[in-house]
This record gives C-alpha cells, structure tokens and sequence, in this order.
C-alpha cells in the first residue's frame, strides 16, 4: 500500500507548465508615468498598465501580506469574448491561466483579508474548485448570487437559457478573518404604536391563557414616537407563522375565531412574550375569509437593559442589481458596453471585507470601476490593466473621480466631493534581450539607476539607498546588504569597502567586470556578475500571458435596439 499522500484537487492537462510557475515570472520594476499621474502628490493609489500576471509578481517585494480585499472579474471563458478582453480560450488554458494569478493574489492578501471573485456558469464550478485548492475549502466563506440581468431582457433567440446570475465566490486568507456585518441599532424607532384600551373588554380564555377580547371601538392603535412604553407591529404571516411562537399562536388559535367573536377585534393574550409587559396584543381578521392579522410586541427585556447596542445581522448572499447593471454602461464618464460592473456593486464587496485607510486590489480593472469606489469609500487601490482602456476610460475616469465632477454611482450616497490622486506605472521591459548575435544581454533601457532596482527585485533584496554609503543599494536578510555597479570590482575598491562593514555585516557586490582577486579579499563579500549571475533566475523576454483573442461577448448578444433598464 502506498504512503504517498493524495489531496482533493483539480487537474487537467498543463497544470504545472513551469511556463506558470510563479517562480518563473520575471519581477519587472514599475516605472512611474509622471505625465499621467493625478492629484496629490503623496497618494499611495496605484495604477499600472500592463500584463496582470508580470505586474501582480513586480507587486510582490513591497506589498506581500499587505492588501486586505481583493476583487477580480476574469474573462468568463464564455467562447463570445468581452470586446476589451481576450475571453475565449479551451477550459484547460484559462486554468493555467488563472492558477498562477490566484497564487500571487493570496501572496498579497494580509492575513486577515479576503477575495470576491466574480464568475458566471461557464467556469464558476471549475473555479470554486480551483480556489478550494488555492486558498483551503475551510477559508471559503460564501458565494454571493447577484442578478445582473432583468428576466424578460431579452436575448438572441437561439440561446436556450436566460442568464440572469452571476456569482462572487469569497474565501478569506486565512482562519479568524471576519467581514463586517451589516448593523442595526437597537433604539426604541420601531416601538411607535400605541393601544388605547376604551372599556375593560370581555375576559376569556384561549388555549389555556387568559385573555381579554375588545370588540370594535373598545380600543385605538395610535401611532407616534418610539419609545421603551412603545409596541412594535409585526404581520402574523409568512415564516412568522412557522418559526414564531406569537405567530404560532395565531395561526393556531386565534386565525379561525372570526365566527365566534366578530370581526375587527383585538385579542389581549397575557403569559407570552419576552418584554415587560407580560402579554402581547394581536388583531383577528377585518373582514371574512381574511387570515392574516398582526401583532403587538414591547421592546424585549435585553435590549431594555442596553437601549443604544449595536446588533449585527447577517450578510444577505443574493443581490438584485439588474437595474444597475443596465444602467451603468455609462457610469463614471466612460463608455464600456462589455462586462462593466455597477459601482453599487463594489461597494457592497468593499464594506463588508474591508475598512478605510485598506488595501484593495484589482487585477482585472476594466472600466476602473474599483478604483473609483475604493477612493470614495477612503480605501487604497491598487488597480491593473492591460489594455489600452488604461488610457482611455481607467485614467479618464479616475481624474474625474479626484476632480470631484464625477457624480455618478455612488457618489451621491457616500457625499463624494473629490480628493486623492493615484500613481500612473508602466511595466518595464524584460530586463535580459538577446542581442544580434544570440547571445544574453542587459536591454538597453535598463540605465544604472534602473539596473540597481532590476537586480535588487531579481535577487530578492529591497531596494533602500542609504544616504551615507554608496555600496548599499538594498537590504536583505539580517544585515545583508547588495550592491550593483556597472564598473570594472578592483580589489582596491572591495578592500575600501570592507574596512567600513561590521563583523555581522555581510555584502552581495554585483558588477558587471571585476577583476582576480576581488572574491578572496573576506569571506564577508560575495560576488555574482551580472548578468549571467541572473539568467537563470526566472523566464525573462516574455512580454505578456494572455488569453487568445475571440470577438464577441455575452453582452453583444442582447438586442441592440433594447432601450435602457430603468430603476
């Protein structure tokens, strides 16, 4: 019998591609777009416009363990592609894809955070399973279903189903992470009916209770300010019927006595209930054949001991933005017809798993839509694209949002009135080109300024200049420390530096000549040479890993003459 242990997991054909491994993405530098950029010059936002795979690695050094939501919205897979996004491509390949995205995405994520992927049919299974693997079945916490589409809406003819739902699938990083729960006060607003008794009734007993009945005009319900001497007034409907013991007691003994006392009374049931009256009021039927009535509670007994508490409810998983989502092509000043969502949407996501002053990201950014939510609602963003939308309706929107003249979405709800800014990087190119000759060299653009923040990401360093010595370039583990030249290393220069290091000092020296010798001065200093100290380091020349390109999307299947939906 084998002892090789076996996991649940998905798999399918290209799983471990050392082509996806995560140790074989390039970590680019990030180059800041100085004309690009908006706003407050110390925002910490982030744009980057280029492939998410090589950008999420090139996030990695500063901001592993750092980012508290995470929202993405992939390329559905649906064969009909999105008209900015490549969104068909055989099931096996889009989960190549995606694994190692997923993979540096729970990299980033701090221990206490989450990730909302949102997902229709086509490969929602296959992802929950995937992300099942990526971040434990245990850290999975819901799938919130989220109508997107009205139901007579109509779509091309020949399609067999109407799909109106799409998914989000929500895992937290790891055990004790919490979303916030929606909350409600427990003042006295809701205890504001009244019952004015107008003659002592008639005593009866009902089902072993004592009971007073008051027939038509022996009592008044007024209404007015709540207050702890208040009544609340709940419908006997329902599953109030089933799973109340005061509309148990309705349905069971009081739905059926319009014959024998009238109709219009009210019943005065002593011995039930939770608060400090010790009985509970409750209507018979208006009118006959009605079965539905209502009853009067007081505010209960734990509530009146802490009137102002806070109570927490839980988090709905189905959402009917239909209307927001036929109404949001527009949102934000930018016209994005295909997979754009409405901003209600995000901030839905953002208030439940996460707080102002967080990190969230969006590696899937489209129109910009999460950038624009997470700085209305204080947060930080991060957000990625790899299209030219970066241009045209990302940056667009987003200068609108700082500017304050975006008053669409949710502005209104949260009093948006502008502020901010964000960072506009690009992705450097690969940091190794081969030149005429086949051989591996150092491109071009990498002058020595850039080939100092190339090689501390390449070598695992952060880059940290010090101020006062010239061969600390990075920081490493403990007291480690690098330092990139593009001068011929003479042993002059090795010996210089080593009468400066401490005895628990160590320093990694990269030139790109040096000369015999330099490597013995003390065992404190080692030497790579660059860059064939390097090339093995990961896969470097690829430009990007995208999806293969169709030409039409879910969206463009509806009828293109269909007004608007309306709220």
């Amino acid at each position: 019998m084998s002892n090789n242990k076996q996991k649940l997991e998905l798999t399918w054909i290209g799983k471990n591609n050392p082509e996806y491994d995560i140790a074989n993405i390039e970590p680019r530098i990030l180059e800041e777009r100085k004309d690009l950029s908006y706003g407050d010059p110390n925002t910490e936002n982030i744009i980057i416009h280029g492939d998410n795979l090589l950008a999420l690695k090139a996030l990695l050094p500063e901001f592993e363990g750092k980012v508290k939501c995470i929202y993405i919205d992939p390329p559905y897979n649906t064969g009909n592609a999105f008209e900015h996004y490549d969104d068909s491509v055989e099931h096996s390949t889009w989960l190549s894809l995606m694994k190692p995205r997923l993979e540096l995405l729970r990299m980033l994520l701090s221990k206490d955070g989450f990730i909302c992927c949102q997902i229709n049919d086509e490969e929602g299974a296959y992802l929950k399973v995937l992300l099942d693997e990526m971040f434990g079945r245990s850290n999975y916490l819901t799938s919130f279903y989220v109508q997107v589409r009205y139901p007579k809406k109509t779509l091309k003819q020949d399609m067999a189903f109407h799909k109106e739902i799409e998914e989000v699938h929500i895992y937290r990083k790891e055990y004790g992470a919490k979303p916030i729960q929606n909350e409600i006060s427990s003042s006295f607003e809701k205890f504001r009916f009244y019952i004015s008794e107008k003659s002592p009734g008639q005593r009866i007993q009902i089902k072993g209770k004592e009971a007073i009945l008051f027939k038509k005009g022996e009592y008044e319900i007024i209404e007015k300010n709540g207050s702890e001497d208040g009544l609340k007034e709940i419908w006997a409907t329902g599953t109030i019927l089933d799973g109340n013991s005061s509309g148990r007691f309705f349905r069971d003994y009081l739905a059926g006595r319009a014959t024998t006392d009238g109709l219009g009374v009210i019943y005065k049931i002593f011995g039930i209930g939770d608060d400090k009256f010790g009985f509970r009021y409750f209507t018979g039927p208006k009118r006959i054949g009605a079965t539905k009535g209502k009853y009067y509670q007081g505010v209960p007994s734990d509530q009146l001991k802490n009137p102002m508490a806070i109570k927490s409810t839980p988090i709905e998983n189905f959402y009917d933005f239909a209307a927001q989502f036929g109404n949001c092509r527009t949102e934000g000043g930018v016209e994005f017809r295909s997979g754009k969502k409405p901003e209600l949407l995000l901030y839905t996501l953002l208030k439940h798993f996460s707080c102002p002053g967080d990190w969230v990201l969006d590696s899937f950014l489209g129109s910009g839509t999460t950038g624009a939510v997470a700085s209305k609602m204080s947060r930080k963003y991060i957000g990625i694209e790899m299209e030219n939308q970066a241009y045209s309706h990302v940056h667009k929107r987003l200068v609108s949002v700082v500017d304050g003249t975006d008053q669409s979405g949710i502005s209104k709800t949260v009093e948006w009135k502008g502020g901010g800014g964000f960072k506009f990087y690009e992705l450097a190119p690969s940091f190794i080109t081969i030149d005429e000759f086949g051989n591996p060299v150092i491109d071009a653009y990498y002058n020595d300024a850039k080939l100092i923040r190339a090689m501390c990401k390449l070598t695992n360093y952060t880059f940290a200049p010090s101020a006062t010595e010239y061969w600390k370039h990075g920081k490493g583990q403990g007291n480690n420390s690098i330092y990139v030249t593009t001068q011929m290393l003479s042993v002059a220069m090795v010996q210089q530096i080593v009468s400066h290091l401490t005895s628990n000092e160590t320093l990694l020296i990269c030139p790109k000549k040096y000369e015999p010798g330099c490597k013995e001065v003390d065992n404190r200093i080692t030497i790579k040479k660059i860059p064939q100290s390097v090339l093995k380091a990961c896969q470097f020349g690829k430009k990007e890993y995208l999806l293969p390109i169709k030409e039409r999307t879910i969206e463009e299947m509806e009828e293109e003459d269909l007004p608007e939906a309306q709220e």
